[in-house]
């Protein structure tokens, strides 16, 4: 039904369609009667050959939606239950702020793509925890919160910065299962120079001690070099983080079949979706080998089909998550990759997912 409904919301402008698809998840959101119907219809049932646990946590399936999706925690009862095995809020900063000056949201068709330069449009991670909390109860999957810079902080103070990323620590951390840090977005001026040696180490040490023994997730770029992903990742297993989401959306426009004058015009913002999908798997590769069996490696880019997500377990992700597919593929997509997760699983002769992962 989906497939048939997605081009006439393609007519619509990219925000358009996504307020209207937040309104229609309302009634999901604030009826627990439409949540159960929602699950049932959309749901795969639970099935311990997708179950993972890591982090302490219990995720019904390895697949969850991005940060970025939903900022300011509005839909977070109605995304698990489409099925979802959890969810990222966010991104929030310390400092309500607006998007970036629009149009910030672009549809790439061609390439199943998005390009999107919102920033961190959000109300304030007080805010945004204050209305977690009142919804906590009903969000029946590991909830994370994404945390990063408020634009009004200056890069260059880093004493500032770090003293901004606490303070969104410190209003989310009771709310969230997990927390993750953005320091990757390319979308807020000169935040990518977090993830630099010293820089990273400063913060991420900050916000271990900060996080009060909440799991701590670093989220990093498609786009460091291998020297740099070396030095961000010493820094992870230095502070002994929880673990690394790999990878944010990418400044890279190569290969898209999307015609250049559009993707000219277009201009700048980060990439998402598929173009995404062999960057990213490498760099979960990267990061597992590197870090070990006992850091947790979330997967991010370009999934939309269950062997998209398979493809990111046997690189050693512990955990996926999706968001442009989302927007391709519709309400039914996570229950449909968990079901033929399983499947998969059966016929490669594992019990479990784990038993995959590389």
């Amino acid at each position: 039904m989906y497939r048939a409904l997605r081009p006439l919301l393609f007519q619509l402008s990219p925000d358009a369609a996504h307020a209207l698809a937040f309104a229609a998840l309302g009634p999901v959101e604030h009826v627990g009667v439409l949540r159960g119907l929602t699950r049932v219809m959309f749901a795969s049932p639970p099935d311990p050959r997708v179950a993972v646990r890591t982090m302490g946590l219990d995720f019904p399936s390895p697949l969850g939606v991005a940060g970025g999706f939903d900022k300011n925690a509005r839909r977070p009862r109605a995304l698990a239950a489409l099925g979802f095995g959890h969810i990222e809020l966010g991104t929030v900063t310390a400092h309500a702020q607006a998007p970036n000056p629009p149009p910030n949201l672009f549809r790439l068709p061609a390439d199943r793509a998005l390009v999107n330069r919102l920033g961190f449009p959000n109300d304030g991670a007080a805010a945004v925890a204050e209305r977690v909390r009142r919804v906590r109860a009903g969000v029946v999957v590991p909830l994370g919160m994404s945390i990063g810079k408020s634009r009004v902080v200056k890069v260059d103070d880093l004493d500032a910065v770090v003293a901004d990323y606490v303070a969104s620590m410190d209003a989310v951390r009771d709310v969230a299962d997990f927390v993750v840090v953005n320091v990757s977005s390319p979308n807020t001026a000169g935040l990518r120079t977090m993830q630099a040696g010293e820089h990273a180490r400063t913060l991420l040490s900050a916000l271990a001690v900060a996080a009060g023994g909440k799991p701590l997730l670093v989220k990093i770029a498609p786009d460091l070099d291998d020297a740099g992903l070396e030095a961000l990742l010493a820094v992870v297993a230095d502070v002994k983080l929880t673990g690394v989401v790999a990878t944010n959306t990418t400044l890279s426009r190569a290969g898209l079949a999307t015609d250049a004058a559009r993707v000219e015009a277009i201009g700048a913002g980060g990439l998402s979706g598929p173009p995404l999908r062999a960057r990213a798997l490498e760099v979960v590769k990267r990061v597992r080998a590197r870090l070990g069996a006992h850091v947790v490696v979330v997967g991010v880019g370009g999934i939309e089909r269950a062997e998209h997500a398979m493809a990111l377990v046997k690189a050693g992700a512990d955990l996926v998550q999706m968001y442009t597919g989302f927007i391709y593929e519709g309400p039914g997509v996570a229950g449909r990759i968990a079901r033929e997760l399983a499947a998969m699983a059966t016929r490669e002769g594992a019990r479990t997912l784990r038993e995959l992962r590389g």
